[in-house]
C-alpha cells in the first residue's frame, strides 16, 4: 500500500487497520517458522507496511 492511500483514510480507519495489519504480521511470522512461506519477502512488505502506518498516526497526532 502506498503513502498515498493511507493519508486518505480517516485516523480512526488508519487505527483499525494498523491493528489488522499487526495480527496478520505476526500470523505470518509465526508460520514462517513452522513451514517457511513461499514468499518470504511478504513479511518484509508487511514490517514496512505497518512502519508506513505508524509513522503516519505519529504525524497526525503532531499535527493536532
Amino acid at each position: 500500500m502506498k503513502n498515498k492511500e493511507f493519508k486518505e483514510l480517516e485516523t480512526k480507519d488508519l487505527a483499525e487497520r494498523l491493528e489488522a495489519e499487526v495480527a496478520k504480521y505476526n500470523q505470518m511470522k509465526l508460520n514462517h517458522a513452522i513451514t517457511p512461506l513461499e514468499n518470504p519477502s511478504q513479511i518484509k512488505a508487511a514490517r514496512r507496511d505497518i512502519a508506513r502506518m505508524k509513522t503516519e498516526l505519529r504525524q497526525r497526532e503532531l499535527n493536532k
